[in-house]
């Protein structure tokens, strides 16, 4: 059986306990995980794997797609091996802000989609800032201007306070719903259910990652630059704040 990725059941959940399935060096299998692996530009989580009195930081989590499973990927060999018991604590200071800028670049890209048919055509998650890179082939003050009215428009949303859905759909049924995938170069995921994250009247994508429960969290999305990086290619660099 697959890893269980328990954070996209609940993003907020802090701690969980496990079973190791399988460990290799530094590199350690559980059952189940609160850790989210890099993906979808979304940075990895940290945070601890606690087992026989010893704490090992996770420094890295990697998704392994063939199989569904993350690697945690620790800070030393550990002494646990396979069927022991163990506590994942993560370090959430840190998955909070990839959650406030994941929803916030959702919001933006649903606004972008539907004012400017504008698809994401790649884009970097990090603790202190995210870059999506937009489909628009425009440049000078009129890129300047589409951007500040995308931002200006998402922040509305967040102002109002908009619950955050989170469920499964039938694959077939979620090919029918326009912009469900809305990265320009990414094949539709696998599976016959997807997981969709949806924030009614702004944006519905299908999406592995933890998010909010309500865009009011995000606080407020400021821009820090604004590159063209090519004829059918521009990029916007931002923050969240608080």
């Amino acid at each position: 059986m697959p890893t269980i990725h328990l954070y996209q059941q609940d993003s907020y959940l802090k701690e969980a306990d496990a079973k190791v399935i399988a460990v290799d060096g530094n590199n350690v299998i559980l059952d189940k995980t609160i850790i989210h692996p890099s993906s979808g530009g979304v940075a990895h989580d940290t945070g601890l794997i606690i087992a026989g009195g010893e704490q090992y930081r996770i420094v890295d989590a990697i998704h392994k797609r063939d199989t569904d499973d993350v690697i945690h990927v620790l800070d030393r060999n550990p002494q646990f091996k396979h069927g022991d018991d163990v506590k994942v604590v993560l370090d959430w200071d840190r998955r909070y802000r990839l959650m406030k800028l994941h929803t916030a670049s959702h919001i933006m890209a649903g606004i972008a989609y539907s004012k400017y048919n504008a698809l994401v055509t790649g884009g970097d998650i990090q603790p202190d800032y995210a870059r999506d890179d937009y489909s628009l082939t425009v440049g000078g003050e009129e890129l300047r201007r589409i951007f500040n009215e995308i931002v200006t428009e998402a922040n509305e949303v967040i102002k109002r306070g908009v619950e955050v859905k989170v469920y499964w759909m039938p694959r077939e049924e979620a090919l029918k719903v326009p912009g469900i995938v809305k990265l320009a170069e990414r094949e539709p995921p696998p599976g016959d259910k997807w997981r969709i994250v949806e924030i009614p009247g702004v944006d519905i994508q299908a999406d592995g990652g933890p998010h909010v429960a309500n865009t009011r969290e995000i606080g407020e999305i400021i821009i820090q630059k604004i590159e063209n990086r090519g004829r059918n290619k521009k990029r916007v660099y931002f923050t969240v704040k608080p």
